[in-house]
């Protein structure tokens, strides 16, 4: 991603990374939006990690209708497209499990 980015690994650590416990996690703006969304959408699209490629299938999204609904409402991209069957989305979430 900082490749993709043209930054160096440490400058792309610094702006775009954080220490969640044990682990490294993108930063998020005050609205929950990570930092590498923009106006055009993900900066880093094309090389984004396996939790990125899984969204908006994250379990916590799939627990409750409601979940689901409040993800539509802040996400413009959720509930547009072609439908995936349940069998697509459990190998989503696979491949984000694996890594």
């Amino acid at each position: 991603m900082a490749e993709h980015g043209g930054l160096s690994v440490q400058e792309f650590s610094d702006r775009c990374c954080r220490r969640v416990w044990w682990r490294v996690s993108l930063k998020e703006r005050d609205n929950g939006d990570c930092v590498l969304l923009g106006e055009e959408g993900c900066s880093s699209y094309p090389v984004r990690p396996a939790q990125c490629r899984a969204f908006p299938f994250w379990e916590a999204n799939l627990r409750s209708r409601q979940a689901w609904e409040a993800v539509k409402e802040r996400c413009p991209g959720v509930g547009r497209g072609r439908l995936y069957t349940r069998e697509e989305i459990e190998e989503i979430l696979a491949l984000g499990r694996s890594t």
